[in-house]
């Protein structure tokens, strides 16, 4: 109904009285400006009080001094705000929610205003429509009942006529959509996206991306529209269109697929951002819209992953990218990032690889701590697919070590150890102890661990590794792991006869020092490998044969002087006399001393240590006691027995898998690893008597573990044995059934056990007489493994494992295990690592006795986790040549 007569008058009437009539001009409107007429003209007496303004409630509460002060603030103002919803009609309902919104956000309870937002929801006012949606987005989620309430409000609001309120419904479905309400309005949004309007498009895009990571199963349906937002000009839609296709390919591998056709559009879109030129509307810091380029580049990145064609297309433009963009505002680093993330995932060329590791190099020389650790970071993560690139920046890499962040010192810390190899090694190990020495307490344990590892890996010289031994042992002091003690008496024992008075000299020296000056409680690992090794070779100390033993150590320095005997006992009584010294390390010295009884010649050394030993048969510790009591018996009862017991012991063996601290890993060092399990109880079955029970059943030579009790459930681990063993024929003649078996059973190999690699390799060099060819063991699902055949003298044969990683994905947790007849015998070394990167290898070496010359037989499993699910892998390797073991 219209009024043409009056249409000259109501045209000249100020626009807040100019109400013509349409279909929103209701009850409630007219209501509402009744009640605003009166508000105007009512006097003081008859209008309602007016609520608090928001800001000046935010006045209020920061001006509380005390938390009861602000909580007796709030509670007045929520009784307030009660009472108000009690009315129907209530003119300040929008002001209301607004400061129950803000009293949300303090923290307190709001809960109440649930039903008030969906009254302003269902309002024809934008500005109240504004709050409720707020107050939706806020208070509302699936565990509410008024959250279903709220479907049928967002559906008519996506059909309605003004863009602004289509954009509230957009954004508020995107925030609290539940499976079901996503379901119900997903065809709304699917033809927004192909609405003319771009803002309701963009609005509409990301409304899909929230929608499609609830629920997963909707993407099909906007495959359609989404490829459409690519060829819009306006950047808001682009930019929202990329990110929509993003997630639909990191959710999806046949998405994946159907998208890597648009890699030509995001490359002409890139390039047009490249060269186009001033835009002021998109322009950063003197960069066209640089969010829409990093997002560009973080699809291409995802397209470009294990698919060279698709690489081919995005290499120049990732190459102009990298050379064009400008580098001295955070703006241009930003995309600089992103290109070099781009450049390392994708198949690209050596030289767009060496681009972006010097991009990264250049980020180390930037005075923004951020971009340093960025740089770093991303160093570490991609030093694998282009090492010698990243080796030309290693003094850079190397300054970072004295960062004053310490976030900045770490990530410097563990690139510097995947850096090292046996051409850098002398000089990367001078750089990293002068770090351990000066570094702080929470790095020494891990930096020294992985010193002592590099060192037994590219040790140029075993005079060179002793020395470099010792000086971890002398800047890391109590931070360094106990297994590392082990290792290097282990080292010391298979030495030769040169290298063990050698090491017992310089380690006299660093005794000798730390008693004099007071700080041997602080280098116990130390003083307990000095112990041991005066000990057992006391009298390559003090003879006069170790004059002719050079003492010059790898830095040209030589500071030993030959002790007296008797000088060497007041040292040690010294250090047993300590109260600061552990328990451990005073076992070790007065073992050591007990021993140095029979090295030493002289009667007034003999006496002397008989009666520090006596006094110890009185110690207030019971084990030092009972030792001191054993020890002085030997002088007394049985002296006639004391130098065969004491007399030095054999070069030790390797010791065997133990515990470590905690499971991080350096990259560059090798795999930090668990403990070994316990060795369950043997069960009736009188084969798995032999193989629970067989000393072969661990990763090679190693330490006994002794007999534990029992789990309740011990079948598990038996059903596991039988399961690798199930189809090897075990029905040999043999004189007594045994099965030998290796393994590495839910864990590699300790550390300790890595530094006797190079030792056991060195041994073997000598021994392999001829290479046969591989055998595949397993090809499965991109997993490749292969078994490098080696001839080694005296009927035995070394097998080196090579697994092989095709794959897109990482394979975490892998496990080798193999099971051999029980004519044979197998021994495993250490793995090289318990990650297998795309493209990435890791190495593990068998050795095998046979000595029946019978054709061997080899069962495998193979375990690893990719993408966070459990694989197992079994097979059986029967082809190896016929002429092994001839």
């Amino acid at each position: 109904m219209a009024y043409p007569m009056y249409e000259v008058d109501w045209s000249v009437l100020p626009p807040e009285q100019n109400r013509r009539f349409n279909p929103a001009f209701n009850i409630a409107t007219i209501k509402q400006v009744v009640n605003e007429a009166i508000e105007r003209v009512a006097p003081v007496s008859v209008r309602m009080p007016t609520p608090t303004r928001l800001r000046d409630l935010i006045r209020q509460i920061r001006a509380a001094r005390t938390a009861a002060e602000e909580r007796s603030v709030v509670n007045k103002e929520c009784a307030y705000i009660r009472s108000t919803f009690r009315e129907e009609d209530s003119v300040w309902r929008c002001r209301n929610i607004a400061k129950l919104l803000y009293i949300h956000m303090l923290g307190y309870p709001a809960h109440f205003g649930q039903l008030e937002c969906l009254k302003l929801i269902a309002s024809p006012r934008f500005t109240d429509k504004r709050v409720g949606y707020l107050g939706a987005m806020l208070l509302l989620d699936e565990r509410q009942d008024v959250h279903l309430l709220i479907t049928n409000c967002l559906k008519n609001d996506l059909n309605s006529n003004t863009q602004f309120v289509v954009g509230l419904a957009l954004c508020t479905l995107g925030a609290i959509a539940s499976p079901e309400m996503a379901r119900d309005l997903a065809s709304e949004v699917e033809r927004l996206i192909k609405s003319p309007n771009a803002y309701i498009k963009k609005k509409a895009a990301l409304c899909a991306f929230r929608i499609i990571r609830r629920v997963p199963d909707l993407m099909e349906m906007f495959l359609p529209a989404t490829r459409s937002l690519l060829t819009e000009k306006n950047h808001g839609v682009l930019i929202t269109g990329v990110t929509l296709i993003t997630e639909m390919c990191e959710n999806s591998p046949d998405t994946l697929n159907h998208f890597k056709k648009i890699v030509p559009n995001l490359v002409r879109i890139l390039k047009n951002l490249i060269l186009a030129g001033y835009s002021p509307e998109h322009d950063v810091s003197g960069v066209s819209d640089p969010f829409l380029q990093v997002k560009i580049l973080r699809l291409l990145r995802i397209l470009g992953k294990n698919d060279a064609e698709a690489s081919e297309a995005m290499n120049d433009i990732l190459a102009q990218v990298a050379t064009n963009t400008e580098t001295s505002k955070n703006v241009g680093n930003t995309i600089l990032y992103e290109t070099v993330l781009s450049i390392m995932d994708i198949k690209s060329e050596s030289s767009l690889r060496v681009l972006a590791i010097n991009i990264l190099g250049r980020f180390l020389l930037n005075n923004d701590k951020n971009i340093r650790y960025v740089a770093l970071n991303t160093l570490l993560r991609t030093v694998h697919v282009d090492t010698s690139a990243v080796q030309r920046h290693r003094t850079t890499i190397l300054e970072c070590l004295k960062d004053p962040d310490v976030s900045i010192r770490r990530r410097a810390m563990e690139l510097s150890f995947a850096l090292v190899n046996g051409q850098n090694i002398r000089s990367m190990m001078k750089e990293l102890l002068t770090f351990l020495e000066r570094s702080d307490p929470e790095f020494k344990a891990h930096c020294s661990s992985a010193m002592v590892l590099a060192a037994e890996r590219y040790a140029p010289s075993n005079k060179w590794h002793l020395d470099t031994l010792f000086r971890v042992f002398l800047k890391a002091g109590n931070y360094l792991r106990d297994d590392t003690v082990s290792s290097t008496i282990q080292i010391v024992s298979s030495a030769p006869m040169e290298r063990q008075a050698y090491a017992s000299m310089r380690l006299w020296t660093a005794l000798e020092r730390s008693a004099i000056s007071g700080d041997a409680t602080e280098k116990q690992p130390l003083v307990q490998v000095a112990a041991w090794t005066i000990g057992e070779y006391g009298d390559l100390l003090v003879s006069e044969a170790s004059n002719a033993i050079s003492m010059v150590d790898e830095d040209g320095f030589d500071d030993f002087t030959r002790p007296s005997e008797e000088y060497v006992i007041d040292i040690y009584q010294k250090l047993l006399w300590s109260t600061q010294l552990s328990i451990t390390t005073k076992e070790y010295l007065l073992l050591s001393l007990a021993k140095l009884s029979t090295r030493f010649t002289t009667q007034p050394s003999q006496d002397k240590i008989r009666v520090i030993i006596d006094t110890f048969g009185s110690h207030i510790h019971i084990e030092l006691q009972q030792r001191g009591v054993e020890l002085s018996q030997l002088y007394r009862q049985h002296a006639h027995l004391r130098p065969a017991l004491l007399e030095r012991m054999p070069a030790l063996e390797a010791p065997g898998p133990a515990g470590r601290d905690d499971d991080q890993e350096p990259p560059s060092s090798p795999t930090s690893l668990p403990a070994s399990p316990t060795r369950p109880l043997p069960d009736q079955d009188a084969l798995l008597d032999l193989i629970i029970g067989s000393d072969s059943l661990t990763n090679g030579d190693v330490e006994h573990q002794p007999t534990q009790a029992a789990p309740t459930n011990n079948n598990t681990s038996s059903n596991d044995i039988l399961d690798l063993l199930s189809g090897l024929d075990l029905s040999s003649p043999a004189p007594a059934p045994a099965v030998s078996v290796a393994n590495n059973n839910a864990a590699p190999p300790a550390p300790a056990s890595l530094l006797l690699d190079g030792l056991f390799t060195a041994h073997q060099s000598e021994q392999i007489a001829q290479e046969l060819p591989s055998v595949v063991a397993l090809d499965k699902n991109g997993l490749r493994i292969t078994l490098d055949v080696q001839r080694a003298a005296g009927g035995d044969a070394a097998l080196t494992m090579r697994a092989s990683n095709s794959t897109a994905s990482t394979l975490t947790d892998f496990l080798f295990q193999a099971a051999v007849p029980r004519t044979f015998r197998l021994d495993m070394m250490s793995p090289s690592a318990t990650v297998l990167p795309p493209q990435g290898e890791i190495t593990q070496v068998l050795k095998v006795n046979n000595p029946t010359r019978s054709a061997l037989r080899l069962r495998i499993r193979v375990s690893y986790n990719v993408d966070g699910n459990p694989v197992l892998e079994q097979a059986e390797v029967n082809n190896f040549p016929a002429d092994l073991f001839n």
